[in-house]
C-alpha cells in the first residue's frame, strides 16, 4: 500500500482508479501534450512550446509510470500519423533538411520527454511537489534531461558555436515562466487539497 508522501495529486484524487481509469488519463494527458505543441513560435529549428509544461506536469501529476506511458502513446501517436507535433507535424512530416520529423532537428527533444516525465513523476511519488523549493528543483531536473538529449541531437544540425543560441538560451525565460506556474498548480494544488481533498492529500503531508 501506497504511504502518503508517496502519492502524487491525481492518485490522491482518484484512490480507487482501475485500470481503465488509468489508461483513460493516459490518452487525456496525451491529448493534452498534442495540444500544448501547437502553441507553437517558429524562432529557428527547434520552436517555442508549451509542451515541456505540459510534459512535466503530466510526470509530476500522474507519476513516473504513468507519466512515461502517457509520453510513449503520444509519440507512437505521432509514428501513427497524427499532427500531435509542433506545427502540426508528425513523426513523417519533412523537417528542416528534408529529414523525417522524427530524425530532425527537434527528436531529442521529443525523445527526452520521456525520461524527463519519469523522473518528475518519481520524485513526485516521494513527495517532492508539495514543495516550493522540491517543485523547482524536480521541474529544473526534468528541463536538464530534456535539454542534454535535445542539444545532444541538435547538434547534429547547427555547428557549436551556435548551438546554445539556438537550442538553450531563447528557451529559459519561458522555462522560468512554466516553472512558476508549476508551482501554482502544485503545490498550490496541494493545499488546496488540504482543506477541501480527500483525505488521502490531507492525512501525514510532509512539513
Amino acid at each position: 500500500m501506497q504511504t502518503t508522501s508517496h502519492l502524487t495529486m491525481t492518485r490522491a484524487l482518484l484512490p480507487r482508479a482501475g485500470w481503465a481509469t488509468q489508461a483513460a488519463l493516459v490518452v487525456l494527458f496525451s491529448l493534452l501534450i498534442a495540444l500544448s505543441a501547437q502553441v507553437s513560435i517558429e524562432i529557428g529549428p527547434v520552436p517555442i512550446t508549451l509542451q515541456t509544461l505540459a510534459v512535466l506536469l503530466t510526470g509530476a501529476l500522474l507519476g513516473s509510470r504513468l507519466g512515461a506511458a502517457t509520453i510513449l502513446l503520444y509519440l507512437l501517436e505521432g509514428v501513427a500519423g497524427l499532427p500531435v507535433f509542433a506545427g502540426g507535424n508528425n513523426a513523417w512530416s519533412l523537417a528542416r533538411g528534408g529529414v523525417p520529423y522524427f530524425l530532425g532537428p527537434t527528436a531529442g527533444y521529443l525523445f527526452g520527454f520521456l525520461p524527463a516525465a519519469f523522473a518528475v513523476g518519481w520524485l513526485a511519488e516521494r513527495g517532492w511537489t508539495r514543495s516550493v523549493p522540491r517543485t523547482v528543483l524536480a521541474m529544473v531536473i526534468g528541463n536538464l534531461i530534456i535539454y542534454a538529449l535535445g542539444l545532444g541531437n541538435l547538434a547534429r544540425f547547427v555547428q557549436s558555436p551556435a548551438l546554445l543560441n539556438a537550442g538553450l538560451l531563447p528557451f529559459l525565460p519561458g522555462d522560468a515562466l512554466k516553472i512558476a506556474l508549476a508551482v501554482v498548480i502544485l503545490p498550490g494544488g496541494w493545499q488546496l487539497l488540504e482543506r477541501l481533498g480527500p483525505p488521502a492529500a490531507r492525512a501525514g503531508t510532509p512539513r
